[in-house]
């Protein structure tokens, strides 16, 4: 085994991996203006730099951390890292849309590489008391680095240029191969090799792609009935306008994939041959309700960081970098949590941590929907951020840990990349739901606020069609567009007044939505416990052979 100091020190180095990666899936959002600016992107193209990584990141996280289980788990991390790391030269340096998003492409890939080792291997490296320490400080990063993305996007986009946000993986990626080679130990599953279920990534491949697609998209491309707004388009192939949507259809193929990759998992496990998920860890109660709960509270925890930054950049007049700050005091908050959970390893039971910490979401989540207001400053909004970080820091850490705990040493990459998959489907999820009821609100508020201010029926279209299609984005400048549109002045301030107050009402609206989903997570949570099935043998002590 290796020496204490140096497990503490790779596990600073596996923070730092997965921090590479979160901060990936949430930088781009705030230099999306520059990128449109210098490459030219249309509507459709802006949503495929972002989604073409969130997609071929979540459809990949079982394969690869049931690969890693097979042929070593920090090896998979560092090809991950390359992986990532070349992918974001390849993006810092593209100079049309169609490169741009193949990059993201290729980073997503590398991303799900990353994510499902990490937890991998602090599994394998830590025991007893030390893991939960050690899985405190890998939740506590994620929820921490949620919040950082934006701001380090904003700063760079700001006083650099956009491409840094990417560049910028290079001396990150450098550093954290060195480490994760100097202070990392290989640990791989034990026995023969058997022969790769490729069918079986396949049709994982299948059903999580369109699944997670489905549930983004459904309210840009509709969710029974084409949306006549919006045209699915990928290249020059585009979704027959009218009829049904292709929402539906992604969603019926992800249905009949996932049919075919349980009878197909099942038919292998019977025939003793090698699977992609072993689908007796869902026997383990642990692993079961933890990961029922874990999909709940996904769907809730990312609620709020979808809404602020809309509201405060729209609302308040804030910058993306001021912003960003804002979300700081969620990373310090996630931050804290570390040592919170630290101290209480050991000495609380992890589900009544992990219910600890949903709690705190809650009251952060509610809190911020009782303050908001269009007239609400930063600083009224900052503490129930940093409660909300530090429920979302506890929360994420102590309840893999509970997913964990029974999952016997050679099938970790498997149960680490479905606790994964399980969290992005429930975020996917949360947004999707609470991006809907952040729009729906905002619609109903406005249209309610303009009827009262006595605007036509079909200026209230248009006024209304372009703060939700804008995602409140119109807001800031719509009483200088109204007035040069031979508007009132008095009457334009009233209307961006109304603008702001709808968007607010809309933003109350989904953190209360939110928060909902959390309450069903805290019901979930009661659920958890410990409790491996007869038969079930663990091995904690890597062997020898294992050790680099």
């Amino acid at each position: 085994m290796a020496s204490t100091r140096k497990r503490w020190i790779g596990l600073l180095f596996i923070s730092l991996a997965i921090s590479l990666v979160i901060i990936d899936g949430t930088i781009v959002n705030t230099i999306f203006p520059e990128i449109i600016g210098d490459l030219g992107l249309s509507s459709t193209e802006v949503q495929w730099v972002q989604e073409s990584y969130v997609l071929v990141f979540a459809a990949t996280l079982l394969v690869w951390g049931s690969l890693a289980d097979r042929f070593g788990r920090r090896l998979v991390l560092l090809v991950g890292i390359v992986i990532f790391v070349a992918a974001s030269v390849w993006a810092g340096s593209a100079d049309t849309a169609s490169s741009l998003i193949l990059a993201r492409v290729i980073q997503g890939f590398g991303g799900a590489m990353v994510l499902p080792t990490t937890l991998s291997l602090v599994n394998a490296t830590f025991q007893g008391r030390e893991r939960g320490i050690a899985f405190a400080v890998w939740g506590s990063t994620i929820g921490g680095m949620v919040a950082v993305g934006p701001v380090l996007g904003g700063w760079l986009a700001t006083d650099f240029t956009w491409r840094w946000a990417f560049l910028i993986n290079v001396p990150l990626g450098i550093l954290i191969i060195a480490g994760l080679v100097l202070y990392v130990f290989e640990s791989k599953a034990p026995g023969a090799k058997q022969p790769i279920d490729w069918v079986g990534a396949a049709l994982s491949i299948v059903l999580f792609g369109p699944l997670v697609f489905g549930l983004i998209e459904g309210r840009v491309y509709g969710w029974w009935l084409v949306n006549p707004k919006n045209s699915f388009q990928v290249g020059d192939l585009i979704w027959p306008a009218g009829g049904i949507s292709v929402i539906p259809v992604a969603l019926a193929i992800a249905v009949v994939a996932g049919i075919v990759f349980v009878w197909w998992e099942t038919k292998r496990e019977r025939n003793n041959k090698s699977v992609l998920l072993d689908l007796k860890l869902y026997r383990i109660a642990s692993f079961r309700n933890g990961t029922v709960a874990a999909l709940i509270i996904s769907m809730g925890e990312f609620g709020l960081i979808f809404a602020i930054p809309l509201w405060l950049q729209n609302v308040i007049g804030m910058t993306p970098i001021g912003a960003g700050l804002v979300l700081l005091f969620l990373a310090g908050g996630a931050f804290v949590a570390s040592g919170v959970g630290g101290a209480l390893s050991g000495k609380l039971p992890a589900a009544r941590a992990v219910q600890l910490g949903v709690g705190l979401e809650i009251v952060g989540i509610v809190g911020f929907g009782l303050v908001a207001a269009s007239d609400t400053g930063w600083v009224a909004i900052a503490p129930f951020l940093f409660l909300y970080g530090i429920g979302v820091g506890l929360a994420t850490a102590q309840l893999t840990g509970v997913i964990m705990v029974d999952v016997p040493m050679e099938k970790t990459g498997q149960g680490s990349g479905s606790q994964s998959t399980a969290r992005q489907v429930g975020s996917a999820l949360g947004i999707a739901v609470i991006g809907t009821m952040l729009f729906t609100g905002t619609e109903a508020s406005l249209e309610d606020r303009l009827t009262t201010l006595g605007v036509s029926a079909t200026a209230q279209t248009g006024i209304v069609e372009s703060v939700v299609d804008s995602a409140g984005g119109v807001i800031p400048g719509l009483t200088e567009a109204l007035t040069a549109q031979a508007v009132e002045a008095s009457v334009a301030e009233e209307i961006q007044r109304a603008s702001g107050e709808a968007l607010t009402d809309g933003a109350r609206s989904a953190s209360f939505f939110a928060a909902g989903f959390l309450v069903l997570g805290l019901l979930a949570s009661f659920r958890l416990g410990t409790q491996t099935p007869p038969g079930t043998e663990r091995s904690r002590k890597p062997e020898s052979k294992e050790l680099a």
